[in-house]
């Protein structure tokens, strides 16, 4: 059968990029990041808070540009956040449990604490490098980095050259994966189960795929095409609006569950720190329950976060600041939102859901509660509390919709940019019919083979990018430090803002005016 072929060649793959090299590059450029900023994200923890969340509702972050491709700050956020925000944050954190262990959780925070940082490199550098298109809007992201930062390194250029056209490759891959099927798959799974339609569920088209499941992908397809196509600002527009209420009602629900089953929030976060080092039987013992544990949280973190990625480099470049540092703290404060407050809050509401040795999930032997798999678990939590006409169960539904969705809109413009990179800018309508086009396939995919691909494209992204990280790691030292001794130790001193010389004048200019 062809999904049998395609899951044991995507199973090779998978293998080599999550292998030791991959988790190695990706938690090791983390580490080698927060070192060389001498741990940014907590020494300037009051910075960047003040500078992202304590200015929130501030016009400079929030006001609506009229330039051609130009968005706000908190739009480039929200249309970061809609792409990272999805599955990975309700279906994954369970699939992430349910394979390593309440253990897993503590491998997530460990990736998302060090992948502030190397997202933060990420869109430094994202602004050093980005350059007005063909149309007259910013482009940025790995590629640009690659070829015009570690191609200009002696004897890089066509290293450079050949490691960008190979992150746009696995970005559009990536954008079809992790950006569409994986995302419409949980939909389905869920929005089926919650909204049971009998008359369509039952009619199998083929084997296992009811009609109810290609209705519900067709459905999805439409909606999708009528914002992506319609380019980055009208994704904005509607993430800034989404975003905002999806987050704040998820983990307000989420608070609700977990304090009606407050008694086991301790032994829950107890266990997330001991298995972690000395996992469940049914992880596995020693050393070899440590690697799942472990590799289960940093890729369910990635998945999640996308940090070391290089995806959301393409929306934050798209961003009206001119102080690379500035978006650099947007990044910082992205990864923050998606795994320390969504994927902690999914987290805890499945440990403590019925205590640690009942309810949905045994922390214990790993057994998940009949009717239930890793996609429904957290639904179940839900239900278990609003169990009225199954209002838990339809909530995380809508939930995961909201989540999924803005995801698939925040990859199509992912997507886009990587090929209007190899192809140019006018032609970028053709890949996102085609992205579009790709949506049926998680309608129909198996669950588990939908997430496995999603998280090979994954992979093969990270390396290319995490090695320009790497490479220009000095240049993201030096602009840290530029705006640190200008805005907290107050030397006057010009600002570096571009590898082009005209940008680095208007921004110069306007950055005297008061502009960040």
């Amino acid at each position: 059968m062809i999904l049998d072929k395609i899951a044991e060649i995507n199973g090779a793959v998978n293998g080599v990029v999550w292998g030791i090299f991959g988790l190695a590059l990706l938690i090791g450029t983390g580490i080698i990041v927060t070192v060389c900023t001498k741990v940014f994200q907590v020494s300037h923890l009051g910075l960047w808070w003040r500078k992202t969340i304590g200015k929130m509702f501030s016009k400079d972050v929030i006001k609506h540009r009229k330039e051609k491709g130009v968005i706000s700050p908190f739009q480039a956020l929200c249309t970061a956040l809609a792409a990272t925000v999805g599955t990975g944050n309700i279906a994954g954190v369970a699939a992430a449990i349910c394979i390593g262990g309440a253990g897993a959780v503590f491998w997530m925070w460990v990736a998302a604490f060090f992948g502030m940082m190397t997202n933060f490199a990420e869109n430094v550098l994202g602004i050093y490098f980005r350059r007005k298109n063909e149309n007259g809007e910013w482009s940025g992201g790995a590629m640009y980095y690659l070829r015009d930062g570690l191609g200009k390194k002696k004897g890089g250029k066509w290293i450079g050259k050949i490691l960008a056209v190979l992150f746009c490759i696995f970005t559009m891959l990536a954008s079809f994966g992790i950006g569409s099927m994986g995302q419409v798959n949980k939909i389905v799974a869920n929005f089926s189960a919650a909204f049971d339609v009998e008359a369509l569920s039952s009619v199998e088209v083929f084997e296992g795929i009811s009609l109810y499941n290609i209705i519900l992908g067709v459905l999805i397809m439409i909606l999708t095409a009528v914002i992506t196509l319609g380019g980055v600002k009208r994704i904005a527009n509607v993430a800034e609006k989404i975003v905002p209420f999806m987050v704040v009602l998820f983990v307000l629900g989420s608070i609700v569950i977990i304090g009606i089953n407050y008694t086991a929030i301790i032994p829950a976060i107890k266990a997330i720190f001991v298995n972690a080092f000395k996992p469940e039987s049914f992880v596995g013992g020693g050393i070899g329950g440590i690697i799942v544990a472990m590799t289960n949280g940093f890729k369910r973190g990635v998945f999640s976060n996308e940090a070391g990625l290089g995806s959301s480099v393409m929306v934050h470049s798209n961003s009206s600041v001119k102080e690379p540092v500035m978006q650099g703290m947007w990044g910082i404060f992205e990864v923050f939102a998606d795994t320390m407050v969504v994927c902690t809050m999914t987290a805890l509401v499945v440990l403590t859901s019925g205590g640690l040795e009942g309810g949905i999930f045994n922390v214990k032997t790993g057994v998940v509660a009949e009717g239930f798999t890793d996609a429904t678990l957290v639904a179940g939590a839900f239900n278990q509390v609003f169990s009225w006409g199954d209002i838990g169960q339809k909530f995380i539904a809508v939930a995961m919709f909201l989540f999924a969705f803005t995801t698939v809109l925040g990859w199509s413009h992912y997507g886009s940019k990587a090929w209007e990179y190899l192809f140019g800018a006018k032609s970028t309508i053709v890949f996102r019919i085609i992205h579009v086009c790709t949506i049926i396939f998680g309608a129909v995919l198996t669950s588990s083979l939908a997430w496995d691909i999603s998280d090979t494209f994954n992979g093969l992204m990270m390396i290319p990018n995490l090695i320009g990280v790497l490479v220009m790691l000095p240049l993201v030292v030096k602009i840290t430090k530029n705006y640190v001794d200008r805005k907290v130790k107050n030397k006057k001193i010009a600002p570096i803002t571009s590898y082009d010389p005209e940008i680095q004048k208007e921004d110069a200019e306007a950055i005297e005016n008061g502009a960040e």
